[in-house]
């Protein structure tokens, strides 16, 4: 990919200005967690400690475990912690035990709504689940040639981004073949929101197995996948390779880094540190920051239902965007965790999960846009160096989201191509 040395003048002055901005919101978050501890202490007894309060110190875990935490939990850098004032480490020392996290915290929503999956229990997610029509399933069930195909999808999102997108434009040939299975992942959507676990890798994957793999009694499947859902994704695929038919990955988040050096890759390449682009700045201040994250979603999420009123009466409309719905289904513990541990922590698993997938030698399609601000086109490019049989399809003018919004029906048709093909091919995984 070309570079550049040099730097424009607006270069020098988005940079100058991210600096002063950055130590102002490094002073906020600062500030905040005091704000937090005080609190907490008051509304839930003894709650756990904060990850900028247990800076420094190592989760006590296996080996695995400790594989799937990311280090950028603990290593996010901050100009006056790093001064070391003697209040902050009195602050900190103390709390080495760590309390319960009580759900709903007193910054989180508990409305019915967002309450709803406890009444489901804690073990199942939420699935979307279309299944071949009745002509087709008569038409097949003698053959039981009847194909899945399983959805996962990116942050701050959940099954809804499949369901208006791809379920409404399926042809009628696939909807009489296959069966769409479209998952809200561990703390999104519809889906349970615990506070017992840290969202990594292994907890998102331990729950599609047990909410569906098993229980649909998935046997062989396709996969498709958007942006953090792609880390899930590899992740699946490279421990069911002779389940997976194919392995379709929309702006998937896979940088060159060494091992020891990849969850501060991500975190600098996702969420760098710079005024602009102002969708790259609001990743940075919600990955950066855990107080000053913890604070927007107590404004936003606890009081969706208000936001949502309000849109609706400056709209006009009586139903919202499923894009603007979906921002507010998590909880900042869900939220924070997944950030770090998957897009973070996950990006040190994606080199084996790649070479298991080349082994096996999985059909992969690789689809990425351009004009992607938040995933960079370098993420597919690296990919596909290390799947050389991998298809990349890059997709002109198209970022982050209008990579499938905006060409639904088109994006259909590739998915329908990509299942298609590989339904009548099969790849024999290698030892």
């Amino acid at each position: 990919m070309p570079t550049s040395s040099t730097f424009s003048p607006g270069d020098v002055v988005i940079s100058a200005v991210s600096l002063l901005v950055f130590a102002l919101l490094d002073l906020l978050d600062f500030i905040l967690c005091y704000f937090y501890r005080f609190l907490d202490v008051i509304l839930e007894g003894n709650p756990v400690p904060c990850y900028c309060q247990r800076r420094g110190r190592e989760e006590r875990s296996d080996g695995e475990g400790r594989e799937e935490v990311s280090e950028t939990l603990h290593g996010r850098r901050n100009l006056f912690r790093e001064m070391g004032f003697p209040f902050w480490k009195a602050a900190s020392d103390g709390e080495e035990e760590r309390g319960e996290l009580r759900f709903p915290r007193w910054s989180d929503c508990s409305c019915i709504s967002c309450l709803s999956w406890q009444e489901r229990g804690q073990d199942k997610l939420h699935l979307a689940v279309m299944e071949p029509s009745s002509q087709g399933r008569k038409k097949e069930c003698d053959t039981d040639s009847t194909e899945s195909v399983v959805f996962l999808h990116g942050f701050l999102s959940s099954s809804s981004l499949w369901v208006e997108t791809v379920f409404h434009n399926l042809s009628e040939v696939t909807k009489q073949s296959f069966r769409m299975v479209a998952v809200d992942l561990l703390g999104f959507g519809r889906s349970p929101k615990p506070t017992n676990c840290t969202y990594t890798v292994r907890e998102h994957l331990d729950m599609i197995e047990a909410s569906v793999i098993r229980p649909l009694e998935l046997n062989s499947y396709h996969i498709v996948a958007h942006s953090m859902g792609c880390i899930i994704a590899l992740a699946m695929a490279a421990k069911h390779p002779e389940s997976v038919k194919s392995l379709t990955l929309v702006a998937p988040p896979c940088f060159d880094s060494t091992e020891e050096e990849a969850s501060h890759t991500a975190l600098n390449k996702l969420a760098e540190r710079r005024v602009w682009p102002p969708l790259l700045f609001g990743s940075a201040v919600m990955s950066w920051y855990e107080h000053i994250g913890r604070t927007v979603c107590f404004i936003f999420c606890r009081n969706h239902s208000t936001w949502e009123w309000m849109m609706k009466l400056v709209t006009r409309r009586r139903a919202l965007s499923f894009l603007f719905m979906d921002l507010s289904k998590h909880t900042h513990h869900s939220a924070w965790h997944t950030m770090h541990n998957v897009l973070c922590g996950g990006a040190k698993l994606v080199d084996k999960h790649l070479e298991a997938v080349r082994k096996a030698k999985m059909p992969v399609t690789v689809i990425h846009g351009d004009k992607d601000q938040l995933v960079p086109m370098e993420c597919s490019y690296n990919l596909k160096s290390k799947l050389p049989h991998a298809d990349l399809k890059v997709m002109n003018g198209r970022d982050h989201s209008s990579v499938i919004l905006g060409r639904e029906k088109m994006f259909t048709c590739e998915l329908e191509q990509i299942w298609s093909t590989s339904t009548n091919c099969t790849h024999i995984p290698h030892s």
